[in-house]
Order: C-alpha cells, then structure tokens, then sequence
C-alpha cells in the first residue's frame, strides 16, 4: 500500500493521492508542463528551482530514469506531481525507476491525483503557491495551508545564485576545433547548451553567476552567453549590469529564457509576473520580421512588457521585439539593431525537442564572425 499524501494549494484547494517518490513535505510554486515526453530534462532543469510541477501528460515515467539525459547534476524541482506513473519502465538505456530516483535525491512527490482538473485550476486561477504533504500531517489541512501562506512567493524571488555553479569550467568545442571562445554566464545553464555550441567549434567559459566584467574579459571572449535559469528577473541587478556593460563594449550577446529577461531589463523593459506562464514543447512563436513560426520548448513565468514587433530606443541605440506567442500575445524575443545583441524567450537548446529553433546558435556564430572581421 502506498502512502496517502496530498498537494494543498495556497487558496485551501486539496488534492489527494498516494506518495510518488520520497515521502515528507515540499514547498513551491505548483506549475504545469504540458510536454509529453522529456520529464528527465525538465525534472533536471535548474530553471524549476523551487517549483511543484504539474505532469499533462497522464502517463509519466515509461522510459524510466538514465545516466545520460539529465540537464544537470541532479534534480532542481521542489516536488512532483503525475497522474499515472509507470509501475515497469521500458528502455533500453533506463537504470531505474523514476520513482527510485526521486526517492535517491530526496524528491517528494504525488500520484494518482486528477491532473486534468489541476491543471484547469491553475489556468483559471494562476500558478500559486503549494505544497506536498505525506505522512501525519495530512489530517491537518488548516495547519498545511498555514505553511504553505508562510512560504515565500516566486515574484521577488532572486535564485539564480543558489543553482550557479562555484567555480568556472570549461566545455571544449568539439574535437578542440575551437572557432570561437564565448563566456557563459551560468543563471541556470543546462548541459545541453555548451553542447550545441561545442558542436559549432566554440569553447564555453562557463562562469558563476557573481562573476564582473573583469572576469569576463579575463576569457577573452568573441561573444558572450546568458543562461536560462530560475527566479524573478527584476531581483538580478548584477546580471543586468553586467550586460550592460557588455552591450557598451559591442561584445556579441546571446540570451536564452532568463538571459532574454535579463537582456531586456539592460535595455530598458520591464518584465511581469504571467498568469500561469509558458511550459512545455509544443508552443509556437512567430518572428514578427518573417512572419517564420516555430513550435518551441518553454518554462517560464516571466516575460518582458511590450508589444510585438514594437521598436523602442535604448541608451545603446534602437531595439525591437523580435517576436511572440501567438497563444497569448506574450512577448518572446528581443534584438538590439545598433549593437550586436539579441534574446528569445524559449529554448533553442531543448534536448528533448522541438529543434525548429536549434539555428539561433548559428545566427550567434554569424553574429561572433561579423564582429571579428
């Protein structure tokens, strides 16, 4: 018999199922990701740092759990949530279950729940604050919602130093057929992104998210990266001024998600807090100067102000927003024009797919190749 356990929403909602993964209690802001294949990397983002989230898909855990798919070096979410998970997975490269594994790295996490009318309650409401409970705790719902009212929101939330790296490292282009030299700024970073400009000749600096300008250049870098990664970007100044000063010394910049934010914020936008926010891999973006769609892998909860395609000055010359979701209108790219500069909201680096965006890093190693000539 598994163990009874329940997910209580801030505003006295519960839902209740059985114990998935380690048993105890977790706190976070419950989120829904609608993909319905890749949980390994999304459990192993960094950018879910402090998030509950919400499987769509009924059936989770099929292919069970392997050495080689994860983001990073382990589990980022604050807890899990699915409908059905798999009894036996069936894969040749699985070493486990995902159960097993979120029991190994201390994961709490809910099964059997109604994820359908969760996730409705989400949309109509917005991502909230939540927690998973098991154990004795569960006959107390008062005192659950109390705990869950103390726990602190997203919006204000400065996490990206608490998932950085310590110290830099290095990721080698590959075969050391270097062409290029980028410095990472590490919010969030997932592996697969060094990965993707290793195989365009760059070697990755990758460095911690405290780093200065000095430290920057200390790489000698063609061109500078901004991760993805968790939290509010109206917390992160430093990054903000450390692209400025990027964007004043015309060093090539590339932003993905989180570094899109903090890209926007050096240039002048505001961002917000969305209603329930974007995440998953099957949501399009339009490119509002070729009308190009592209169905792209998300997770965020935060977007720059603006409109599509609006043009607006900068201290660093003219910008647009490059483009937009058409779902909602939401904005998800941003270009400089009169430095060498530009963001977008998703994830070109998705290892579990899509790839219709997998050529922005060419455009990155364009923009590196334009600048050194």
């Amino acid at each position: 018999m598994r163990t009874p356990a329940a997910l209580v929403l801030e505003d006295g909602r519960v839902f209740r199922g059985e114990a998935f993964g380690a048993t105890g209690s977790t706190l976070g802001e419950v989120v829904f990701c609608t993909g319905m294949t890749g949980y390994q990397e999304t459990l192993t983002d960094p950018s879910y740092h402090r998030q509950i989230v919400v499987a769509t898909a009924p059936q989770i855990g099929n292919t069970g759990w392997n050495d080689e798919d994860g983001e990073s070096s382990r589990i980022w979410v604050a807890g899990y949530v699915v409908r059905d998970p798999a009894r036996v997975p069936s894969n040749w490269r699985s070493r486990r279950t995902l159960d097993e594994e979120l029991r190994n790295q201390g994961v709490v996490g809910l099964a059997g729940v109604d994820t359908r009318a969760l996730t409705r309650h989400i949309r109509e409401l917005g991502a909230m604050r939540g927690g998973v409970f098991s154990g004795p705790e569960l006959s107390d719902v008062d005192g659950m919602v109390a705990r869950v009212l103390a726990s602190p929101p997203m919006a204000g939330a400065d996490l990206a130093g608490e998932v950085t790296t310590v110290e830099p490292y290095v990721v080698p282009a590959r075969n050391d057929e270097r062409r290029f030299r980028v410095a990472a700024l590490d919010l969030g970073i997932k592996s697969n992104t060094p990965r993707m400009m290793a195989a365009r000749g760059i070697e990755t600096h990758v460095l911690p998210t405290s780093s200065t300008m000095d430290d920057v250049l200390a790489v000698e870098p063609d061109g500078v990266f901004l991760a993805n990664g968790p939290g509010d970007p109206a917390t992160a100044d430093h990054a903000v001024a450390l692209t400025k000063s990027v964007l004043a010394r015309r060093i090539p910049l590339f932003g993905i998600c989180f570094g899109n934010q903090i890209l926007g914020r050096a240039l002048g936008r505001g961002t917000y807090k969305l209603r329930y926010g974007h995440r998953g891999i099957n949501i399009p973006v339009i490119d509002t100067a070729t009308g190009r769609v592209a169905i792209t892998a998300q997770n965020h909860g935060f977007a720059l102000e603006g409109e599509p395609g609006e043009r607006f000055d900068t201290e660093f010359g003219p910008a647009v927003l490059s483009h937009y979701c058409p779902n909602d209108g939401c904005v998800e790219g941003v270009r400089a024009l009169d430095v060498p500069a530009f963001g977008v909201q998703y994830h070109p680096e998705a290892a579990a797919g899509p790839h219709d965006a997998a050529l922005l890093f060419d455009e990155f190693v364009s923009l590196m190749n334009e600048v050194r000539r």
